[in-house]
């Protein structure tokens, strides 16, 4: 008990120095300096929603246009993401007040919707779409003040300021719609310390709106395209009439604040949180939790195995024993090659492929290289990374695959190259033909299919059979004990030793372990919230593979008890047990939490869903499997066989 003590000391210790460290900018990702007046560039990225998950670029609704749009080059992951970065017609400079400016307003004559396009803008805002902005790469932000009473006391009260990822398109009152047709831009600026002679730069750290909607009437424009906005609280909304065409104008206003943030720290006010301590609680909880279980199990399985290989090693009374006890009487078909040798090992090979991926790139984003900031460097590390773990999934994957008695090893090189990540794209491919179908941004362009196959075929099928030819020349991995050349009878097993009920059994304690964890992923996925929470997410991962390997350990020794030699793909299976509460958790989150009513939405959220229980399952599945393979034959090498 002393040790699982000392065990947790060191995991709470380790999770103040992670959970203290922050995203920082990588070296080489230079601030820009801006001097007074110089243009600071505002750029649109996308319109989301979460009821809908399809994002969609900024110019398909009819918003002021510059002279000539201009969309930024962009890596793997923004395209996979949905981003299609562009220019807009905003003019900011660097500390220059705009109180109020007109966009693409002709001899000052108001923008005429067609009935098509305010029908189009009527459907956006009715969905929940938000606008997403970006200026010096930072992302606009919508500020909401919460006034919380604290302690019961009404007249004490605080003001809780929280930030909402870009600005609502519009909002809708009494079945009237109504367009969010001005926008206040409040940039923040750090001024930079220099020397006497030296002109002052400026530096953008934060970049917020305000979102209004004020009717045609209200607005005063002037010759010189400017305008002035109403007073106090005279003005009506800009309402969208989706039967007819509309007037209105768009206008914006800049406001300019200075800020003590400095630049490295101004992704901050992005990332703030609000549930921090519960985040806290639960790890602290999970890993409290998980060691204490891990060290009782740990015990009782070692000091159930000592007394067992005692006994198994005692030369008197051996009839006497072997009829007492259960695993030592399989020896000779516990190693007894399972059926389909070549799938199972391909699936362990792809799991080995994601395990490897999955543990870089938590490392490496736990140490703030692939920040926020980097917008897609996540998506596009990991697309990479998998391709190129290839030759570490081929070679466990051969070296495996021979010692099952394989022979074909060309196949099953293909097999391990192919089958997961060919499920992965034919899923991915069925679900972009429906987003194609809604015209959306989300949907994957084929030059960048063309590239993946591309990568998948000329990058990931190389490595695979180069790590697959090694590993299958590779000595196989030295079993103990011999195979009897007849199978043994496997006597009736109890309802508790059913496969489902072992799945059950097992995905507990390892959901248990991350399941808030999980809140936070999901959120980030389908509510286009920033996940940053890395250091929290490298412990949860470490807490994962401690007790999906205890879980597998317990389910094959009890399965090996009840004289049952067929272990191979049944603790496979149910070391994954809990990507099964993966799924569960995954259906209360879509019907509790969302606000999904629509067909392709739903099929997208559930499609998506089903590759991530897969992987998931894949991953402990595989992790458990050698976990337990390690464990049988350590036992069975301890213990004298005749």
């Amino acid at each position: 008990m002393a040790a699982a003590m000392d065990w947790l000391l060191w995991s709470l210790l380790l999770l103040c120095l992670i959970c203290r460290t922050r995203a920082f900018y990588v070296p080489g990702v230079a601030p820009i300096n801006f001097h007074q007046n110089d243009p600071v560039e505002i750029k649109a990225v996308k319109l989301t929603s979460s009821r809908t998950q399809l994002p969609y670029e900024y110019y398909s609704l009819p918003f002021c246009q510059p002279l000539k749009i201009t969309y930024k080059a962009e890596n793997l992951g923004e395209v996979l993401r949905g981003d299609r970065i562009v220019n807009t017609p905003f003019q900011v400079l660097m500390n220059s007040e705009k109180k109020c400016e007109v966009l693409c307003s002709e001899s000052n004559k108001p923008v005429t919707l067609s009935m098509k396009e305010s029908r189009l803008v009527a459907e956006r805002i009715t969905e929940d779409y938000y606008v997403h902005l970006i200026a010096d790469n930072l992302p606009v932000a919508t500020r909401l003040e919460f006034y919380a009473s604290r302690d019961g006391d009404d007249k004490k009260k605080e003001k809780d300021v929280q930030f909402e990822h870009g600005y609502r398109l519009g909002f809708m009152d009494v079945n009237k719609i109504y367009l969010h047709n001005h926008l206040s831009f409040i940039l923040y600026y750090h001024r930079e310390d220099l020397e006497e002679d030296q002109e002052h730069t400026y530096r953008v750290v934060r970049f917020e709106v305000i979102p209004q909607s004020i009717r045609l009437e209200d607005l005063k424009v002037d010759e010189k395209s400017s305008c002035t906005l109403p007073e106090g609280t005279n003005s009506s909304p800009q309402e969208i009439d989706p039967t007819k065409e509309n007037q209105l104008y768009f206008t914006y206003s800049v406001h300019w604040e200075e800020s003590d943030i400095k630049w490295a720290s101004r992704w901050d006010t992005y990332l703030t949180m609000s549930d921090v301590q519960i985040h806290w609680f639960s790890i602290i909880n999970s890993v409290v939790v998980v060691f204490f279980l891990s060290g009782i199990l740990s015990m009782i399985i070692i000091r159930t195995l000592r007394k067992d290989i005692a006994n198994y090693n005692k030369e008197d009374d051996i009839e006497d024993t072997m009829e007492e006890s259960g695993w030592k009487l399989v020896h000779g078909d516990v190693f007894r090659p399972p059926q389909y040798p070549m799938i199972l090992s391909s699936l362990l090979g792809s799991g080995i492929q994601l395990f490897c991926m999955i543990l870089i790139v938590i490392f490496v984003a736990m140490l703030g290289m692939l920040s926020p900031s980097s917008r897609g460097a996540l998506m596009t590390t990991a697309c990479f990374l998998f391709m190129f773990m290839g030759v570490f999934g081929g070679f466990s994957a051969g070296r495996l695959y021979r010692t099952l008695k394989g022979h074909r090893w060309k196949k099953g090189a293909f097999c391990t190259a192919t089958l997961y990540p060919g499920v992965v794209f034919g899923i991915c491919f069925i679900l972009n033909c429906f987003i194609w179908g809604k015209h959306s941004s989300g949907a994957v362009p084929f030059p960048t299919m063309v590239a993946l196959l591309c990568m998948w075929f000329g990058i990931s099928l190389p490595l695979v059979y180069l790590g697959y030819y090694f590993g299958f020349r590779k000595q196989p991995y030295d079993n103990p004990v011999r195979t009897n050349q007849i199978p043994r009878q496997i006597p009736e097993q109890r309802w508790y030793m059913n496969r489902f009920v072992g799945i059950l059994m097992a995905g507990i304690l390892p959901f248990g372990a991350m399941f808030i964890e999980l809140f936070f992923i999901f959120s980030a996925i389908w509510e286009n919230q920033f996940y940053y929470l890395f250091g929290f997410l490298f412990l949860v991962f470490i807490i994962l593979v401690v007790s999906c390997s205890q879980i597998s350990i317990v389910m094959v020794y009890f399965q090996l008890c009840a004289e049952d030699y067929r272990w191979w793909w049944r603790n496979f299976l149910v070391s994954g047990g809990s990507a099964f509460y993966v799924l569960v958790y995954a259906i209360f989150y879509f019907v509790n939490k969302l606000d999904i009513v629509e067909f392709i939405p739903s099929l997208l959220y559930f499609g998506y869903t089903a590759l991530m229980v897969l992987s998931f399952w894949l991953l402990t599945g595989t992790i458990g499997f050698y976990a337990a393979y390690m464990f049988v034959r350590k036992i069975y090498a301890a213990v004298k066989i005749d």
